[in-house]
């Protein structure tokens, strides 16, 4: 098996210390989330290549997009050197990630990024400055500048989003398909998901619709679960704690496995709560897109995304990036490795959701 990344043990031995110098109105709005009539035929106008496809045409489809990892690579191309910005920042003139460091730092603690922090300082030796009490803050605090340096990277034009991915939303435009980016889940927050999203051009933005938190609350969906409104009786909010219980044990044993195997793999951690956020999500992206939950084809770039598409019956795609290349999706209905021909089109979509 190839090996995907250079070992810990490249990382320099420590030398003293790192030092330091310092219903009404959504029925109305949103008809096809929830009454779909099996005889209403789309009015778009097809492309040439999609009319090989006119037997399911009939069928109408909404193609959902994730930011991170689909949209931009953010874990390849800037998440490492949002890192060593920090680094450089603080002063931290012993830190430096290369990539198969950074890599195998993702690998051993699971993308966890504070485990990350540790088990590279436990290597080459914490700042000599550094209180063993104060471990935890100056980790917080590498975090929030790695933070701010990741949002002026995606807001510069350094961090390109992938290649084909303005092209394949082109083409959904000219099909007719509706497209709805998603932001509401990112992983890194809404605040590094909106400009990303933002490198699309006022055109393309003109004509998609992004559904953020604020949207996913106020969808029809997100009225019924989130809100506040809808009151949970004794039994349900028991019923959450032992989800709760049952999903961090699992999450724990799933750990332990991957570990003795040696595997990479990309676990879900999410939480119960966070599952229902991106559930809300991919049905208020339905709801907008005014397609049924059927219909929609999500395109996504981590295993949360895709278990919540299973969870509601929405067909899903993977589109593998740097850190899930050699990850498993067993309940995706495809796996692809870029945007365009052979890979990720509008025809091959059209395909997916009818079989």
């Amino acid at each position: 098996m190839q090996q995907l990344a250079a070992p810990l043990t490249t990382i320099p031995a420590p030398t003293g210390g790192c030092r330091s110098r310092s219903r009404s109105f959504f029925m109305k709005k949103f008809p096809f989330s929830y009454s779909y009539s099996p005889h209403k035929r789309t009015t778009t106008q097809l492309s040439s290549s999609s009319r090989l496809y006119a037997a399911v045409d009939n069928k109408q489809l909404a193609v959902l997009l994730e930011v991170e990892g689909v949209l931009m690579d953010v874990y390849r191309v800037g998440n490492r050197e949002a890192f060593n910005l920090a680094f450089k920042k603080m002063g931290l003139d012993c830190a430096h990630w290369t990539e198969p460091i950074y890599l195998d730092l993702v690998r051993k603690s699971f993308g966890g990024e504070e485990e990350m922090l540790t088990l590279y300082f436990n290597k080459i030796g914490w700042p000599t400055s550094l209180p063993t009490n104060e471990k935890g803050s100056f980790m917080k605090t590498v975090l929030r500048e790695k933070k701010n340096a990741l949002e002026d990277l995606v807001k510069s034009k350094s961090l390109p989003l992938r290649p084909g991915a303005e092209e394949f939303i082109d083409d959904a435009f000219k099909e007719g398909v509706p497209v709805v980016v998603l932001a509401a889940y990112s992983r890194s927050g809404e605040n590094i998901a909106r400009p990303i999203i933002e490198k699309l051009g006022k055109d393309r933005l003109s004509k998609i619709k992004i559904i953020g938190k604020s949207e996913a609350e106020q969808s029809f969906y997100g009225q019924l679960v989130l809100g506040k409104g809808v009151s949970s009786s004794l039994d349900e909010q028991l019923l959450n704690e032992a989800r709760k219980a049952a999903s961090t044990e699992k999450q724990k044993i799933a750990k332990e496995v991957a570990a003795r195997l040696k595997l990479r793999v990309d676990i879900d951690t999410t939480s119960s709560e966070g599952m229902q956020k991106i559930v809300t999500a991919l049905r208020a992206g339905a709801e907008y897109a005014e397609v049924p939950v059927p219909n929609c084809v999500l395109v996504a770039g981590s295993l949360p995304g895709v278990a919540a598409a299973e969870q509601i019956g929405m067909p899903c795609v993977v589109l593998r990036s740097r850190l899930t290349s050699r990850a498993e999706f067993p309940s995706a209905n495809a796996v692809l490795d870029s945007f365009g021909a052979p890979d990720l089109t509008i025809s091959r979509l059209r395909l997916i959701n009818s079989s």
